[in-house]
């Protein structure tokens, strides 16, 4: 690990190596590869190169003053694991110009000071409008699996307060490309969600014309305790959706049954669903049709609205 003064998370730009460690010896760095150019006049310290926040800083390094992580970098920094790239995502105000890099987006737009906070020393958009832009922009499973955790961060008697932030953001977007998109989306961000394919789950039967499930939802026994949390459920049909995740299933086919045995004694009927189920929903879906079928529960066919 090579130390840089006023290097921040192991980036810094080639100036300031060459005041450390002079000419001769930031070339010998970087044929060691304790330096790393990533990017034209920035440096990263080889050990830390795939780190999310060696990469974040030598973006901001290269992009210059005025830039501000953004995007499923910012929600990242935020905290949300759901936001996953390898792309490093910066916003520049319209005045300003940076040549695209490889791993690096740079998007362009409005930045008001106010709409910025600072994480670790790096300057981020407010979670809330970055949460805004996801779910006009990105990829709706992505986008929904990152608002759900953005949720999940607050207490529950804020997360209404922080859903309406959102919704404030996108009705006074200028752009107003995706808003309706994002509207539809919105309306189904539930903190309770566990995993991101919880929340994919939660996207795909809605796309698919089904009801809103509830999430997490509690089965009570005679005395009202609680004795099983459904991944998700239509509890006035007595139907239950289980995402089988490899980790949290593995060696445990034989309780599962028993626990769907046990709920099919209590009046319910269990699908599960694995991650494969995902990929090709069709299995699914015919299975989750069978059982809105044997409860003669309504399929609408209502569908999100498009990208654009």
């Amino acid at each position: 690990m090579v130390e840089i003064p006023g290097a921040r998370h192991g980036a810094c730009t080639r100036s300031q190596a060459i005041a450390a460690l002079g000419d001769r010896g930031v070339r010998e760095a970087i044929r060691s590869g304790a330096l790393v150019p990533l990017w034209p006049r920035v440096l990263v310290d080889g050990g830390r190169l795939l780190r999310l926040h060696t990469r974040a800083a030598a973006a901001v390094l290269l992009a210059g003053p005025g830039a501000v992580l953004c995007g499923r970098t910012a929600a990242s920094l935020h905290g949300c694991s759901a936001a996953r790239t390898a792309t490093v995502h910066v916003q520049l105000p319209y005045d300003r110009r940076t040549r695209p890099q490889d791993g690096l987006r740079i998007h362009q737009g409005p930045i008001a000071e106010q709409d910025v906070v600072e994480i670790d020393g790096l300057p981020v958009l407010m979670l809330d409008l970055v949460v805004s832009e996801l779910l006009c922009r990105d990829d709706r499973r992505e986008a929904l699996a990152c608002a759900d955790q953005a949720v999940a961060m607050r207490p529950q008697p804020e997360w209404a307060a922080f859903r309406a932030s959102v919704q404030d953001r996108l009705l006074s977007r200028v752009d107003r490309r995706g808003t309706k998109r994002a509207a539809a989306l919105l309306q189904i961000v539930d903190g309770r969600a566990e995993s991101p394919p919880e929340s994919w789950l939660r996207l795909l039967v809605v796309e698919a014309g089904f009801p809103l499930p509830d999430v997490q939802h509690r089965v009570l026994d005679l005395d009202g305790e609680p004795l099983y949390r459904l991944d998700l459920a239509w509890p006035e049909l007595r139907i239950a959706l289980e995402y089988d995740g490899y980790e949290a299933h593995v060696g445990r086919a034989a309780r599962d049954a028993a626990r769907d045995e046990d709920l099919a004694r209590r009046g319910w009927v269990t699908v599960r669903a694995s991650a494969t189920d995902l990929r090709n929903p069709v299995r699914l879906l015919d299975e989750l049709s069978g059982a809105f079928r044997s409860r003669r529960g309504p399929v609408s066919g209502r569908r999100l609205p498009a990208a654009s």
